[in-house]
């Protein structure tokens, strides 16, 4: 097992112990990441709609695209705990098994000849554009652009912890339980600390 391999099946094991406990902890979390998974629809649906046709298989197939690269997700702690939430215990048993032996191919490890098996992806994945789908897209429709960099400013309101934020709130719900995970980033990076530090959150 890769070191990345590793990070994400002890994040996800993490999680399923959590959800384990007592109480309906999935079920208040879900409540928690209601507005971020409204906002994941809208974008999803935004996507779909203008890159669906260039974001294809073929792309990422052919290795000239950084879509899905192996090892070259940078997946959140908060990311896996949101897809976790929405996701059946046969779902997260597939991302278990496929973490749990070598990734012998050239793309990420959760990338199936059905498509990724993340119900949400990580956010870095599905808001990732390449240049060359961005020019074809964008060029020469500002309203478009427009639109697509007021959902990437929106997507900081949940991830970026220059203010209190979801993904560094879902970390500190697990840490108060006892739970480390090397994927809570908002909590051990030392530049999003930095961040928190100069915004006078820390």
């Amino acid at each position: 097992m890769s070191s990345y391999n590793k990070e994400q099946a002890v994040t996800l094991e993490i999680i399923r112990q959590y959800f384990s406990g007592p109480g309906d902890r999935k079920q208040a979390l879900l409540e928690i990441i209601r507005p971020y998974l409204e906002f994941r629809k809208r974008t999803d649906l935004f996507l779909e709609e203008h890159f669906a046709d260039l974001c294809t298989a073929k792309c990422y197939q052919s290795n000239l695209s950084a879509c899905c690269s192996k090892e070259g997700i940078v997946a959140f702690f908060a990311d896996a705990a949101v897809n976790a939430a929405v996701s059946s215990e046969e779902s997260l048993d597939r991302i278990a098994s496929v973490t749990s032996r070598p990734n012998t191919g050239m793309k990420c490890v959760f990338l199936t000849p059905e498509g990724c098996l993340w119900k949400v992806k990580p956010i870095v994945c599905q808001m990732f554009l390449c240049t060359t789908a961005e020019k074809q897209v964008f060029g020469g429709n500002p309203d478009l652009q427009e639109e697509w960099n007021r959902l990437e400013a929106e997507k900081k309101t949940f991830t970026w912890p220059d203010k209190p934020v979801l993904f560094d709130e879902l970390e500190k719900i697990f840490m108060d339980q006892g739970y480390q995970s090397p994927l809570m980033y908002c909590h051990n990076s030392p530049g999003l600390m930095m961040v928190k530090k100069k915004a006078g959150l820390l």
